[in-house]
């Protein structure tokens, strides 16, 4: 199949659509006909990849070698390549597909980057997992969905619940600062750590509730927007090739994974 093509998930009343050339983000999230992801070409949810999140200053070493990426978010470098490019159709089934995307230029190393649907009539199991050619190198993977905020008009705006073990200090350049604090109020453009996994829940009260789960620890959440709020499962925190670097090497891929389960209210 093109990656030109939109590629169409579908279980029950629900609908999933994916558009491998823009990214390979999630389009569309339907159920009973009701879209739940902000609709525009840098919304629905992307995928982070190779890095999550804002990279200071574009810049990150692997041993003694320091390399500098493109500033797309002056001055750092923000949510990797993955979401710019387009990725190759692998595998498509009526309610699951498979995509892959070549890692390249302005990313220094070569990998395979593989992202999987699964979707049922209560549930979204994503994938992503990233392996090298050849040489290690740091790496990230994550997700970040923008969530409306008013999907259902005659209802009342979507609320975020979780409980987190810490926050991560944001200092003025909206990088962590390395310490990690008590959670504060939203609204947040934040780090949060949940030690046994992440849970989160969206609500858009007496009409439907999604829950976000993930057996990593790092989640950011951001809802400093009307329209949206992003709720963002990620293998590392904001500028974790610096702070907190895990390795791609030929025997050990970085893996993650994520499930979005919801219930209906109304």
């Amino acid at each position: 199949m093109s990656s030109e093509e939109s590629v169409r998930l579908t279980a029950g009343d629900v609908e999933l659509t994916v558009a491998p050339a823009n990214g390979c983000r999630i389009s569309s999230l339907r159920i009973a006909g009701t879209e739940l992801l902000r609709q525009g070409e840098r919304y629905g949810c992307f995928p982070m990849v190779p890095w999550c999140g804002r990279t200071e200053n574009g810049r990150f070493r692997n041993g003694g070698v320091e390399h500098q990426l493109p500033i797309n978010d002056p001055p750092h470098a923000i949510h990797g390549t993955a979401r710019e490019s387009a990725w190759r159709t692998a595998r498509t089934g009526p309610a699951e597909a498979v995509f892959t995307y070549e890692l390249a230029d302005p990313w220094p190393y070569t990998g395979l980057v593989t992202q999987t649907f699964e979707l049922t009539e209560d549930s979204l199991a994503l994938q992503l997992g990233i392996e090298t050619y050849d040489d290690s190198f740091p790496a990230q993977a994550g997700w970040h969905p923008w969530f409306l905020r008013n999907a259902f008009p005659e209802g009342k705006g979507a609320r975020l619940d979780f409980i987190a073990d810490w926050q991560e200090e944001r200092g003025p350049n909206y990088l962590p600062t390395g310490r990690r604090i008590e959670p504060t109020p939203g609204p947040w453009d934040d780090c949060f750590g949940m030690e046994d996994g992440l849970d989160v829940t969206v609500t858009w009260p007496d009409q439907l509730e999604l829950t976000v789960k993930s057996r990593t620890e790092w989640v950011v959440v951001y809802d400093q927007e009307d329209e949206a709020v992003c709720v963002e499962p990620q293998s590392g925190p904001p500028n974790g090739l610096n702070t907190h670097p895990r390795l791609v090497t030929p025997i050990d891929p970085l893996e993650i994974a994520a499930t979005w389960t919801w219930r209906r209210l109304a």
